[in-house]
């Protein structure tokens, strides 16, 4: 495996790929990997001849700058991980080399407005602006995104359509801990007891997921039950539970044939997002 540390080397490793007529698998990701980025890996390594991760840390991402230097790095420990995974370079960019004098940046209005938009500022701009340099740096065939970060993944399918990027935009499923969990590298943070605790967001969004699916067809009456679950969980601070069109994002009051139930709450001074996919058709 190769680490790529500058663009140039990570266009030249692009170029020798595709010379050799293979197609590129892109797997973004800003570190602290665990095996929800293992999922995106092994889909990658399946389809892609050549499979690329990336491993920034993006700053322009973080509303918040406390977490910003919190989140958790350990290159040597995600570098061993790629391997383990079959990855054939992976792109460890800085800071500066990522960003210096960048003027230019990339919002996808609409998507974004909401939701994670409004409670975390300037995060999908960050985000949009970063995939967007990764995708003109390394010339991907398909790159893979987690289904757990949905209002992410929509926002960067609608910024790739808009903007005529050459890519297929791949999401594959969340991966869970046993206990419904969803895996990120945040969940690092959470200390014995407030992990305990932690599930009970999934399990709010199965509550309010049991009720469309059973009959339930109003979305107030869906997060109604999704929330009586949080409520029984004092330490959780509800942001949002919302009832949402899985394309655009924007609110649904009747639940016709598809919806994507979403929910972020603070345990302690981690911010756990989740969301759940449902189909009534």
């Amino acid at each position: 495996m190769i680490l790529l540390r500058t663009i140039a080397e990570a266009r030249e490793h692009s170029a020798a790929a595709r010379k050799r007529g293979l197609t590129i698998g892109l797997v973004p990701t800003m570190g602290a990997l665990h095996a929800g980025h293992g999922a995106l890996m092994r889909r990658a390594r399946e389809e892609a001849g050549s499979v690329i991760a990336t491993i920034f840390v993006n700053p322009t991402q973080f509303d918040r700058p406390d977490d910003f230097e919190k989140y958790p790095r350990d290159l040597q420990a995600d570098l061993a991980f790629c391997e383990s995974f079959g990855v054939d370079a992976v792109f460890a960019p800085s800071a500066d080399e990522m960003y210096s004098e960048t003027l230019t940046s990339i919002e996808v209005t609409g998507i974004s407005s909401r939701l994670e938009g409004e409670f975390r500022p300037g995060h999908f701009r960050g985000v949009a602006t970063v995939v967007a340099k990764l995708f003109n740096i390394i010339p991907a065939d398909r790159a893979y995104f987690g289904e757990k970060d949905a209002q992410q993944l929509a926002v960067i399918k609608k910024m790739v359509a808009d903007l005529n990027i050459p890519v297929i935009i791949v999401p594959v499923p969340t991966v869970r801990e046993l206990d419904g969990l969803a895996m990120s590298s945040r969940n690092q943070r959470l200390t014995p007891a407030d992990r305990r605790i932690a599930p009970a967001v999934y399990q709010a969004l199965c509550e309010a997921e049991r009720l469309v699916r059973s009959g339930t067809r109003s979305s107030s009456a869906a997060i109604e039950g999704g929330l009586a679950v949080v409520k029984q969980n004092p330490m959780l601070r509800i942001e949002y539970l919302e009832v949402v069109d899985p394309t655009t994002f924007q609110p649904v009051d009747v639940v016709i044939s598809e919806a994507r139930i979403v929910a972020a709450a603070w345990l302690g001074g981690v911010r756990l997002i989740d969301n759940l996919f449902v189909s009534v058709r």
